[in-house]
């Protein structure tokens, strides 16, 4: 059984919901456990057109035939694609809106993980702010380009890394315990809270492309799943910020 959702299926393409924790496509080591072979398994033949980091949830385009594929990466290369992110970031961000210009590259020493730099590749995205919370912000990203792990990249650049990111963020995973301070109580043992979310707090919810045989504008749309929307309850309850 398949745990990716499906959004639109024709005869060209098909629109999905990636879970976190599952990978785009397979990795260098080998891994079958990815969306691409899952839906290779339920339709056949499909064309991979952009991707989403492992830890990273949300609505992803798959062409399946070469011709939808030809015009579908085309849309991507020449930016006329959508994407909007969720994103909840650490701190609060006080410019209501803005953009991010900034070149990104590989890191220069640590494998796998990248940076701002000249000899990058042109990356842009903007951003409007959401909702305000005492210590984070939720934000809504728009990518003009799509970079390897752009919002990431970007959002840490200004000052306001990922609230859960454990490759650029300040932690690896968000506790209630840290909204809820020192009237939370998890059992008789600090030890035994789990964490409301344990991957990127990165959502893709909204995809807006042209279809690659009637050219008709389409947009998808996909809500958080259950942990990205706890973390926002529990923040909604305990960490708002008075008078926003």
């Amino acid at each position: 059984m398949s745990n990716y959702e499906l959004l639109y299926e024709d005869d060209q393409m098909l629109v999905v919901h990636k879970p976190a924790g599952l990978l785009t496509i397979p990795d260098r080591f080998g891994s079958k456990d990815s969306l691409q072979n899952a839906l290779e398994r339920d339709f056949g033949k499909v064309f991979v057109v952009h991707r989403l980091d492992r830890e990273t949830s949300g609505i992803l385009c798959f062409a399946r035939t070469e011709a939808a594929h030809r015009n579908l990466s085309m849309q991507f290369e020449h930016h006329t694609v959508d994407k909007y992110y969720l994103v909840l970031v650490d701190g609060k961000v006080h410019q209501e809106e803005g953009e991010i210009n900034k070149p990104i590259g590989p890191h220069p020493t640590i494998s796998g993980k990248m940076t701002i730099t000249g000899r990058g590749k042109p990356s842009l995205t903007f951003y409007r702010v959401l909702e305000h919370f005492k210590h984070f912000t939720l934000v809504e990203a728009l990518l003009k380009t799509g970079r390897t792990h752009q919002i990431r990249v970007h959002f840490q650049s200004i000052g306001y890394a990922l609230a859960v990111d454990a490759l650029y963020g300040p932690r690896p995973a968000f506790f209630l315990s840290e909204v809820k301070g020192k009237s939370y109580r998890s059992g008789k043992f600090s030890g035994d809270e789990r964490p409301l979310m344990e991957r990127t707090s990165l959502h893709a919810f909204r995809l807006r492309i042209d279809h690659p045989g009637t050219g008709e504008r389409m947009e998808f749309r996909a809500d958080p799943p259950k942990d990205f929307q706890a973390v926002l309850k529990q923040l909604r309850r305990w960490g708002t910020t008075e008078g926003v």
